[in-house]
């Protein structure tokens, strides 16, 4: 076991000592990225810790790994962190907590509280709005643990990893409303050796996306609903784009969500593909097309492309799916005829729609079924 695993935090830090207010007014982002300046300067291990209370992150938060010193540094949170009512202060930022090349780094427990409200009623009443702040982001980071973490309201997506290497999140929990647009749960892209374990997500976007460059993904236990289910894609935004390859999403449980397990691709040229990947005993409850491989996605239909798409799609395992689907056709996979999907593998699958048989819609598929299959009709 790596000394990241085993080892103990030396040198603690707390973030009321560099002038952190726990009342939610005063607003505490200098306390707390001088507690990160200082938690770098520490040569062994250090932890900043942040006692119970609310505190007000009024602006983008940073902490960089560049210059740390120290061997591994554990954010130990037992408070709420809140973003200011003015959605205006952190819209226009990319993100409100971001880790940038940070290594041997615990997030360990903490609520934030994003309050994306009002940002998401000013894009629903067609104003000029700024994108928006992802609440939680890892970059060109490595051997990083994310754990017990309650992301509510994130302006955009909640937790984002994108560029990192050994990534585990654990005990996560993450709500916004089912209309809460582009809430994505947790986005990973470019990727590698993540796992995302135990984690409950009510939103209103995929609860999990799963984007170009993610390779050696395992998803186990994951409760999904509201949202869009668990998503590989969108992709085929780009001609040059990595493929994804050796995901595994086991035990999920969807609940009256708009999709199950679906991959996504645009009806757009790429060099891109997704491989190997296994979809194992997964419950859907009243879910819209559990079952979904839709490559010529569009969302709007407008201004899409004409191509064909080039993701090329083989080998995926469906096995162990059970449940009740919301549409009469549960399982559809709308391949690309150019690069049709294969080896698609179905066994001990039964998803019934008022109580019989739901249907299927499959086109440019190929590969078998093992067992019993209901509905039937794809491969």
């Amino acid at each position: 076991m790596s000394r990241f695993a085993q080892s103990e935090a030396r040198t603690s830090l707390n973030v009321l000592s560099f002038g952190a207010k726990p009342n939610g007014v005063v607003d505490s982002t200098k306390a707390f990225s001088d507690a990160w300046d200082s938690a770098c300067r520490v040569e062994d291990s250090a932890m900043i810790y942040v006692p119970k209370g609310r505190y007000l992150i009024g602006r983008e938060l940073r902490f960089e790994g560049e210059s740390c010193r120290s061997r591994e540094i554990t954010l130990r949170i037992d408070g709420t962190l809140i973003g200011p009512q003015d959605y205006k202060l952190l819209g226009k930022k990319e993100n409100w907590f971001s880790f940038v090349g940070v290594h041997n780094v615990t997030l360990l427990g903490g609520s934030f509280d994003a309050k994306g409200s009002t940002l998401w009623s000013c894009k629903a009443n067609g104003q000029d709005c700024p994108e928006g702040a992802t609440t939680l982001r890892f970059m060109d980071s490595y051997n990083v643990k994310i754990k017990g973490v309650l992301s509510l309201n994130s302006q955009l997506f909640h937790v984002a990893i994108n560029r990192c290497n050994n990534v585990k999140i654990e005990d996560i929990r993450i709500i916004a409303p089912d209309d809460s647009p582009n809430t994505d749960g947790i986005h990973i892209q470019k990727s590698t050796d993540i796992e995302v374990r135990n984690a409950s997500i009510k939103t209103g976007d995929d609860c999990i996306s799963i984007g170009p460059g993610t390779k050696n993904l395992m998803i186990d236990g994951i409760a999904c609903g509201p949202g869009h289910g668990i998503s590989i894609g969108s992709l085929a935004k780009e001609l040059e784009e990595e493929g994804v390859e050796n995901v595994t999403v086991k035990k999920a449980v969807f609940v009256r969500t708009d999709n199950g397990l679906r991959i996504k691709s645009w009806p757009r040229h790429s060099k891109g593909f997704v491989e190997r990947v296994r979809f194992l005993g997964a419950r859907m409850v009243n879910v819209s097309y559990p079952i979904l491989i839709d490559q010529n996605y569009c969302p709007g239909d407008s201004y899409c492309p004409s191509e064909e798409s080039g993701i090329k799609i083989n080998d995926v395992i469906y096995s162990g799916i059970m449940g009740t689907s919301a549409t009469k056709v549960a399982i559809k996979m709308d391949c690309s005829e150019r690069f049709p999907c294969t080896q698609i593998r179905m066994q001990a699958i039964n998803i019934t729609y008022q109580g019989e048989a739901a249907k299927t819609s499959c086109i440019n598929v190929s590969g078998k079924q093992l067992g019993v299959v209901i509905p039937n009709g794809c491969l």
